[in-house]
C-alpha cells in the first residue's frame, strides 16, 4: 500500500449499487413493473435470456450486504431507489411497503456508521409512464419531480447526500437512440427530446430537494474522455462531436446554462425541431449543484466518418459522423474497454480548465473494471487485474487532485456482481463476487485490498 499517494482527511471512501441490478423482488410488495422488468422480457433483449427478477436477491438479503459495507471500512454506499417500488405506476401516492423498505436500509446503514448516498433514478422508469411516452415527454419530467418530493419527505432527515439521475446519456441515448438498454428504442428527435427532458426532471428533482432540506445535492454524469484517433483537422472536429454527444449535451446547460454551440453540427436537421424546449428550461437545469458525481471507466477513440444514415429522418440521435476506434496496445477488461488510468486525470482536469469556478466539487460515483474472475481452488476470488485497474486509477484520480481538482469522493462500481443491463450476468464488476444460484457472497481480493486502503486512512 506504501506507494498509492495517500488523500486527504475527510475524503470520502465508498461503494455504488443499483436497485434493478440487485435487488430482485420485482413483484414484491406492491412495486409495479419498470421498463427494464419489459425489456427482459421481451425476447432477444437481454444476452442469455437474463432478467433482474431475482438479481442478488439484496431485497432480502441487505442486512448482508451492509455487514460486508460495514466490514470493509467505507464511509458511504451510494444505493438507488426503484421508482416503481415508490409509485407502482409513475404518479399518485406513494406505496408504503416501497418506503419502508429503504426506510430499513437506511437505518442499517446508519446503524452500521455508514453515511447513505440515495440516487433517485437509475434507469427503471415505470413501465407506465413509458407507455405514455416515456423520457420523450415532459409529463414524464413533471412525474419525477413528484416522485422525489415523495422520497425526500421520508428520507431527507437521514440521507445527507443525494444525486438526482444516473448516467442520463445511457437513458437517452441507449435507451432512445441505440437500442441496447430499455425502452430499447431508436428514433433521432425523440432521443433528443429525452435528454431534454431528463434535464428537465433533474432541475424538477432539485427544486424538491431544496424544498426538503437535504444537506448535498447533484447529479452523476458519465463522462468520456473522447481522443482523436490522429491529428488530422476531421478527426478533431470528429472528436468535438463525439464529445458533445456525450458530455457537452449535459454539461453546458447543467454547468454553464446554456445548449451546446457545436448541437447543430453534431445533431444537423435532428436539432431543428426543439419544441420540446421552453422558456426558462436552462435557469430550471442550470440550478447550483453542491457536487458533481463523475462515473468513469476508459476513454474513447474516435475517427472522422459519414452519417451511416443518409436521411435524416430515418437517422438516430448517436449517427453524428465519427466512428470509435481501438486504443492501441493497452489492457482491455472483460468489457472489452481499454485501461488508459491518465485518461482519468486528463477528463478531470478539462472539467476544471473548461468550467472553472463554475465547477463544483466532485465526487467520483463509479468506477472499476469487469474482469474475467472465478472463485478459485482454495475458495477465494483472485482478481489482480481488477487490483490493478482500481490502484492506477486512484493514483491518477490523486494526480487530478494535485492539478487543483476538487475531489471529494470516490464510490467503487461496484459492491457486488450483479444484473449487468443487457449483458446479463456474463459480466463481473463487483468486489464481492454473487453465486447467482446461492447468492452466496465471495469478497474478492479487491475487496481486501480496498480494506486495506481505507484503513491507511484512519490514523
Amino acid at each position: 500500500m506504501s506507494d498509492l499517494p495517500l488523500f486527504p482527511s475527510g475524503f470520502v471512501f465508498g461503494a455504488a449499487t443499483a436497485s434493478y441490478q440487485i435487488e430482485g423482488a420485482v413483484h414484491e410488495d406492491g412495486r409495479g413493473p419498470s421498463i427494464w422488468d419489459t425489456y427482459c422480457h421481451t425476447p432477444g433483449r437481454v444476452d442469455g435470456g437474463d432478467t433482474g427478477d431475482v438479481a442478488c436477491d439484496h431485497y432480502h438479503r441487505y442486512p448482508e450486504d451492509v455487514a460486508l459495507l460495514r466490514d470493509l471500512g467505507v464511509d458511504s454506499y451510494r444505493f438507488s431507489i426503484a421508482w416503481p417500488r415508490i409509485q407502482p405506476t409513475g404518479s399518485g401516492p406513494a406505496n408504503a411497503k416501497g418506503l419502508d423498505f429503504y426506510s430499513r436500509l437506511v437505518d442499517e446503514l446508519l446503524a452500521a456508521g455508514i453515511e447513505p448516498a440515495a440516487t433517485l433514478y437509475h434507469w427503471d422508469l415505470p413501465q407506465a409512464l413509458e407507455d405514455r411516452g416515456g423520457w420523450r415527454v415532459r409529463e414524464t419530467a413533471e412525474r419525477f419531480g413528484e416522485y422525489t418530493q415523495i422520497v425526500a419527505e421520508h428520507l431527507a432527515d437521514r440521507v445527507p447526500r443525494w444525486i438526482t439521475l444516473n448516467e442520463p446519456w445511457c437513458s437517452a441515448f441507449l435507451g432512445y437512440s441505440v437500442g441496447r438498454h430499455a425502452p430499447g428504442a431508436q428514433e433521432g428527435t425523440g432521443a433528443l427530446a429525452a435528454a431534454h427532458h431528463l434535464l428537465v426532471g433533474h432541475g424538477l428533482a432539485m427544486k424538491a430537494l431544496r424544498a426538503a432540506g437535504v444537506r448535498e445535492a447533484g447529479i452523476t454524469l458519465n463522462l468520456d474522455r473522447n481522443v482523436p484517433a490522429s491529428d488530422a483537422p476531421a478527426d478533431h472536429e470528429a472528436a468535438l462531436r463525439a464529445d458533445t454527444q456525450h458530455n457537452l449535451v449535459w454539461t453546458e446547460p447543467i454547468l454553464a446554462g446554456r445548449y451546446p454551440a457545436t448541437e447543430q453540427d453534431t445533431w444537423g436537421e435532428l436539432i431543428t425541431r426543439q419544441d420540446f424546449r421552453r422558456d426558462g428550461d436552462l435557469d430550471l437545469i442550470a440550478q447550483p449543484l453542491d457536487f458533481l458525481g463523475v462515473n468513469y471507466y476508459r476513454p474513447i477513440v474516435v475517427a472522422d466518418a459519414p452519417y451511416r444514415e443518409p436521411d435524416p429522418s430515418r437517422r438516430v440521435a448517436t449517427d453524428n459522423r465519427y466512428r470509435e476506434m481501438t486504443y492501441p496496445d493497452v489492457r482491455r477488461t472483460a468489457m472489452n474497454w481499454p485501461v488508459v488510468p491518465e485518461s482519468f486525470t486528463d477528463l478531470l482536469t478539462a472539467l476544471k480548465d473548461t468550467y472553472g469556478q463554475a465547477l463544483p466539487p466532485i465526487h467520483i460515483t463509479e468506477n472499476g473494471s469487469a474482469e474475467h474472475d472465478a472463485v478459485d481452488q482454495d475458495g477465494g476470488v483472485h482478481d489482480p487485474d481488477r487490483v490493478a485497474y482500481l490502484h492506477s486509477h486512484l493514483t491518477a484520480l490523486r494526480t487530478a487532485m494535485d492539478a487543483g481538482v476538487d475531489v471529494r469522493g470516490y464510490y467503487v462500481w461496484s459492491l457486488l456482481d450483479n444484473f449487468e443491463w443487457a449483458l446479463g450476468y456474463a459480466k463481473r464488476f463487483g468486489i464481492v463476487r454473487v453465486d447467482y444460484d446461492t447468492h452466496q457472497r465471495i469478497p474478492k481480493d479487491s475487496y481486501h485490498w480496498y480494506r486495506q486502503l481505507i484503513a491507511a486512512h484512519r490514523g
